[in-house]
């Protein structure tokens, strides 16, 4: 049974409208054998929509108005992921699903970082100490430089980020400019490369250092300097990583992807179920 309940995770997760989730919840479904095709949903007349947005009003509208709660495996785990509603209009709906959750995944679109409602949506979260997971989603277009991002993040919501994953960009950057993403933990550079299945696998290299020349060659001589002298930063001035924090809600590890491109949607969902907290006692309060 404590094994069972081990390898147990139930989250939510929390975002502004349009950031992406509807289709972050497909990618998720999609690994863990629930659904077969994931749709793109990018607008409100789009012809596919996600296995939990079931009402007639959120396909019209292209949002979640309704909690549901979606079953699926994956290496072992049973994963309960709370679907939410989005909207303000649907708040209490929101926050009563928000206190069911041992943990929560914050999604924020790479252009706009944290938004109002993603705002109240984790104040929610810290009241109760929940560990939080961030997704920097849309990492294909052109959006905010993410060491910035990372900043505006700690000092808008008050807590401490580690990036896990960390995108790659050529010198010019922009949409052309989207390399990949350095996973930090497992030392493994994956190649973005627009896949139109929506499901296929990416190519994944193993770094033994970042200083080795076979990664300058891949990358480019430019690519690769901007890469170590992003990665040294974050060794020397951002935060180390820490599961107690992570447990307790003060630490957000960070990890870096495009939901529509089924890019870097794995390695996170593989790296969130190891650091994610199982179910377990929780305090109650009175009055």
């Amino acid at each position: 049974m404590l094994a069972a309940i081990g390898q147990r995770r139930t989250f939510a997760i929390i975002s502004h409208p349009d950031a992406g989730k509807t289709t972050l919840t497909e990618k998720l479904l999609l690994y863990g054998g629930a659904i077969h095709l994931a749709g793109s949903v990018k607008a409100r007349r789009a012809d596919r929509h996600a296995t939990s947005d079931w009402m007639a009003m959120e396909q019209e509208r292209g949002i979640s108005v309704t909690s549901s709660v979606m079953q699926f495996e994956y290496d072992g785990y049973v994963i309960n992921l709370l679907d939410t509603p989005g909207h303000e209009d649907f708040s209490e709906d929101t926050y009563r699903t928000l206190v069911a959750a041992d943990s929560a995944v914050m999604l924020l679109d790479n252009r706009k970082g944290v938004e109002e409602r993603t705002r109240q949506l984790f104040a929610v979260c810290k009241r109760r100490r929940t560990p939080i997971f961030t997704f920097v989603n849309k990492c294909d277009r052109s959006g905010a430089d993410p060491l910035t991002l990372i900043s505006d993040v700690e000092a808008d919501l008050g807590i401490k980020c580690h990036p896990i994953t960390w995108p790659i960009f050529h010198s010019e950057g922009g949409s052309a400019g989207f390399v990949g993403v350095y996973d930090r933990r497992m030392g493994q550079i994956h190649l973005f490369e627009r896949d139109e299945s929506h499901g296929s696998k990416v190519p994944m290299v193993e770094v033994g250092s970042l200083t080795d020349p076979k990664l300058r060659d891949l990358l480019g001589l430019e690519t690769h300097e901007r890469l170590v002298h992003d990665i040294a930063l974050l060794d020397e001035a951002g935060h180390p990583f820490d599961a107690a924090e992570v447990l307790s809600g003060e630490l957000s590890p960070v990890f870096f992807g495009s939901a529509l491109n089924n890019f870097g949607v794995e390695p996170f969902l593989r790296e969130f179920l190891e650091l994610a907290p199982a179910p377990s006692p929780r305090e109650t309060t009175t009055g």
